[in-house]
């Protein structure tokens, strides 16, 4: 009985080494080109290519400087965060809006409209950039931020439906029925009380969704012309010269350029964890 013991308590901790030792390793593999790229912002192109992994004096700034000071990243920063401020806020808002109705209200149709966005999740909208580009053309909207806050809204919203009308019928029904023996209207129920207690849901689809339209080179590629409305993914392509590249300076963009949303997570890392976990504690 010992000996049978022991080898289940072997085979247990066994799995988990091996567990820790598999997630430990893709950390590795996926931290390795984040370390890298930061460790290559305070190089020279020559300390770059001679020694990529050696850790870099970090009091050699001058890269940084050069980004800041004599490019126009402050200016690709800038229409990145209008871009994607206003994607995510209307992402939230009109996906909340849409979900609460699926998923409170039932009236024939509901389940059509909510395969209606789900089927969104399977047809990428680069499918259809020609189309796309003449609608935007005949609307005018060609060299113009909408045309980049229209599309990300679209391709935002399926899964921003997607997850908050799961958590959204995961709550009590009673929350809703005592506001309105109160004399709450619909408006009031859902703003008041349904919106505080579906932050994590929310959290988890602002993040879903802003990291792509950050890190989105495709669209601003084809809609974009005019220098000063380039996003940052495109507009860091003008640090890449036709005869040489300063890898210094590129690597220190890039590095500018992913601190935004590394700090967003960071402040959001609790409500995201809580969003994650709140199926399990129900």
């Amino acid at each position: 009985m010992r000996k049978s013991v022991e080898s289940s308590t072997f085979r247990t901790f066994g799995w988990d080494g091996l567990i820790q030792i598999l997630l430990i390793g893709n950390s590795i593999v996926m931290l390795a080109p984040i370390v890298i790229m930061v460790f290559s912002a305070f190089k020279t192109n020559a300390q770059i290519f001679q020694s990529p992994f050696s850790i870099p004096d970090f009091t050699n700034v001058k890269s940084i400087l050069r980004v800041w000071n004599e490019t126009d990243f402050l200016l690709y920063m800038g229409n990145s965060l209008i871009v994607t401020g206003a994607s995510i806020a209307l992402i939230l808002i009109l996906g909340t809006m849409a979900a609460y109705a699926i998923a409170r209200y039932e009236f024939r149709g509901s389940g059509l409209i909510l395969l209606f966005f789900l089927a969104g999740l399977t047809l990428p909208l680069k499918l259809a950039i020609i189309p796309l580009f003449i609608q935007m053309r005949d609307f005018g909207l060609i060299d113009s931020r909408l045309s980049l806050i229209f599309i990300y809204v679209a391709t935002g919203l399926p899964t921003t439906v997607f997850i908050m009308t799961g958590f959204i019928r995961s709550l009590p029904n009673e929350l809703e029925d005592a506001a309105r023996m109160d004399g709450a209207n619909e408006a009031r129920i859902m703003w008041s009380i349904m919106l505080p207690l579906v932050r994590p849901a929310m959290v988890i689809a602002a993040i879903q969704n802003v990291v792509p339209i950050w890190n989105d080179f495709f669209f601003p590629l084809i809609f974009i012309q005019n220098n000063n409305l380039k996003t940052l993914p495109q507009g860091l392509t003008t640090f890449m010269g036709e005869f040489g590249t300063d890898w210094g300076v590129l690597f220190s963009g890039l590095t500018l350029s992913a601190l935004p949303i590394i700090i967003l997570y960071i402040a959001l890392s609790r409500q995201f964890i809580n969003g994650m976990t709140a199926g399990a504690i129900k």
